[in-house]
């Protein structure tokens, strides 16, 4: 079988960590600075960094090919690339990719100064519930989930990683972890979806 081949939007953030956990599972990674790079990966990452950067650098003709591959393909949003997913943004408003039902505040968390390491729970199916290590750093947070959305992670009674379709989301960084089963969660999700004729 051939390796997977995974973009991460190499834009801005912390795109470094992501291709790292990512080539530890055995992923081919492709850096992904250009929208025509989109046609030639299996999923993509969209790291943390700031979201209204991300729009800026992407202008609208590469908004708009995110818009088509993120409808088509798996996609996994982590801090900034989460917001950029979710379909109502506030503190403040902001265009979205509307890819995953739910409604994330901004900042939520407060500012750099207010980052964290916290203990949270991951309810992946196969691993069952157990703890995993989650950076917050100026995270949103998650304070709406629409029928469709399954919460894959919590912290506390809030929800910060979840799923819908072939959209994941985390609100925290897992790619500051040494912990790889969020990523291969990910890996996962494009495996099954990666058939011969597509859906």
């Amino acid at each position: 079988m051939t390796a997977l081949k995974i973009g991460v939007l190499a834009l801005q953030g912390d795109f470094d960590a992501h291709c790292k956990r990512l080539e530890e599972l055995g992923a081919e990674v492709v850096l992904v600075k250009k929208p025509e790079q989109l046609d030639a990966i299996d999923g993509l990452v969209i790291p943390g960094g700031e979201s209204g950067t991300f729009l800026k650098l992407l202008g609208e003709a590469g908004f708009e090919k995110l818009k088509q591959f993120v409808r088509a393909k798996p996609t996994f949003g982590t801090c900034a690339g989460a917001i950029l997913l979710a379909n109502e943004v506030s503190n403040p408003t902001q265009a979205g990719l509307g890819a995953i039902d739910i409604g994330i505040r901004r900042n939520a968390y407060g500012r750099q100064v207010d980052s964290s390491i916290r203990e949270g729970q991951l309810l992946l199916d196969k691993l069952g519930d157990s703890g995993v290590e989650m950076v917050f750093i100026r995270a949103p947070k998650i304070e709406r989930v629409g029928p469709e959305v399954e919460v894959l992670a919590t912290e506390g009674e809030d929800p910060v990683m979840v799923r819908q379709g072939r959209t994941m989301a985390a609100t925290f960084h897992p790619e500051l972890s040494d912990d790889t089963r969020i990523h291969q969660a990910f890996l996962d999700l494009i495996g099954n979806s990666h058939t011969p004729h597509g859906k």
